[in-house]
């Protein structure tokens, strides 16, 4: 492989670069890949141009990566399903039902929105919306802040979906890891959730809060206006309320049921131990196991987790579309229409995919990550790698108001740095996962974040002002834990 020294840089330093000062990450990572064709092309930008083109197109030739895409486009129709058969709504007035039915507090309210924002772990988005409109009027009336409702949206919804990566976000994660070589990313995956500190102690830090009623900084004062003066928004606010950030609107004249959201997940969920036995069935080697039980743990360490998360997701919308004929709640082409616009809503998401995967290859093909292990060598040791991978990753998350586009330069540079560096490699991918999801919570420009004051209908800065403390704390108590267990593992 040629060594391109100083020049394996480039593609990932425009990619950063250009995506903290345009905002843009889907041109910043394409220039990127671009940058790096034309440079493998000796500098010739036509064959750069025709190179990056057919490096795209060769992400499809990996099959795991396709299976990734084809999972994430199609968790868009498993979710167009749960809310057009009324499921999303059922399981509203499930809720309601449940808070009308018992004497609640602001403690309970509070508990009640913190558990369905982790419930709702299929996508980030949904869940901040579902928690945010749907607990909104209780939390007007138990005099709780719009503040703190946004809070609990926004810090239940991100690190849900990291933590149980059954969804889109797993998918994606998955097939970076498959880019730089691992052959069971979906167990790679698994162990790096424990290490993936950020996200379990930001929902920790909501339970304390809800737990303790201690809320300081901006927040305690939002509270206290709220609980003494009745004013769920401070004297000027501007609340933030988009009718576009809307989820899609369930079937008029049918019964809405809880259990058409909890069907699908449940089945998915159920599915994938399934499926990661199945896939790795016929290769475990053939005497090796000595009982049943023996073959089915021996066949998950050599399953397909791409493979198993599509098989999951296929099966579940499959029986999904069945169940929802019989209640004679969609017709056949309202089935397919519903999962057609599914798709299209997650298209956004497998075109990120794609260009992640695509510069994942270009930085392997380039030796980016082994260039950058080479010159930090003399004084980036293994105890620091944890520590420095999550500061990196905070910092890329944070300027550009996206974890998944962090993911995707991290991962590229964090794998083969802890493969030199001989690192714990499960610790220095859960930092660069944690690092992004610590950033994308605190930066004003994330999806999440505005998603979480859209729905809670709170003034957008003053949401980012009273959580960033909550989360500052959380983050700094995770940089040093990272920067212990990179001298203790």
């Amino acid at each position: 492989m040629t060594d391109y020294g100083f020049w394996s840089l480039i593609p990932p330093v425009i990619a950063i670069a250009l995506a903290i000062r345009t905002r843009q990450v889907y041109i910043s990572l394409g220039l990127g890949i671009w940058a790096g064709w034309v440079i493998i092309n000796r500098g010739n930008p036509i064959s750069g141009s025709v190179a990056t083109v057919k490096a795209v197109v060769d992400v499809f030739k990996n099959d795991g990566s396709t299976q990734t895409v084809l999972f994430t486009l199609l968790i868009g129709s498993l979710i167009a399903f749960m809310q057009r058969s009324g499921g999303v709504n059922g399981f509203t007035t499930f809720i309601n039902s449940r808070l009308k039915k018992k004497q609640q507090s602001a403690r309970s309210v509070q508990l009640w929105a913190a558990l369905t924002g982790l419930i709702i772990f299929v996508e980030s988005n949904i869940s901040a919306l579902t928690v945010g409109t749907l607990f909104r009027p209780l939390t007007d009336r138990f005099k709780i802040s719009r503040e703190k409702l946004a809070y609990l949206a926004d810090s239940t919804s991100a690190p849900s979906s990291i933590l149980i990566p059954l969804n889109a976000w797993g998918g994606f994660i998955m097939g970076l890891l498959l880019v730089q070589g691992f052959d069971q990313p979906f167990l790679t995956l698994l162990s790096a959730i424990p290490y993936n500190i950020y996200p379990i102690l930001a929902v920790a830090m909501v339970f304390i809060i809800i737990r303790t009623g201690k809320d300081f900084g901006p927040m305690k004062k939002a509270e206290r206006r709220a609980r003494e003066e009745g004013k769920p928004l401070r004297d000027g606010a501007t609340p933030m309320v988009s009718s576009e950030i809307t989820l899609m609107e369930a079937k008029k004249g049918n019964p809405e049921r809880a259990i058409n959201m909890l069907l699908p997940v449940g089945i998915m969920v159920l599915l994938m131990p399934v499926m990661l036995v199945c896939t790795g069935w016929n290769n475990v080697e053939t005497g090796t196991a000595e009982s049943f039980i023996d073959h089915s743990l021996q066949a998950v360490s050599n399953s397909s987790g791409a493979e198993s998360v599509l098989y999951s997701v296929l099966i579940s919308l499959l029986i999904s579309a069945i169940a929802f004929r019989a209640q004679k709640i969609l017709t056949i082409k309202e089935l397919a229409a519903t999962a057609l616009k599914g798709m299209s809503g997650m298209v956004s998401m497998a075109l990120l995919m794609i260009l992640a995967f695509a510069i994942g290859n270009l930085c392997n093909e380039m030796g980016t990550g082994d260039y950058v292990a080479g010159i930090t060598n003399r004084w980036l040791t293994p105890s620091l790698a944890p520590l420095l991978i999550f500061l990196a990753s905070c910092f890329i998350a944070f300027s550009t108001g996206t974890s998944w586009g962090t993911f995707a330069i991290m991962i590229a540079i964090a794998v083969p740095v802890a493969h030199s560096l001989d690192a714990n490699v499960p610790l220095a991918i859960a930092a660069a996962l944690g690092g992004g999801v610590f950033g994308d919570h605190c930066s004003p420009i994330s999806d999440t974040t505005l998603i979480s004051s859209m729905a809670s209908a709170s003034d957008h800065i003053d949401h980012v002002n009273t959580q960033l403390p909550y989360a500052l704390i959380t983050g700094i108590t995770t940089a040093l834990i990272y920067l212990l267990l990179g001298f203790i593992t």
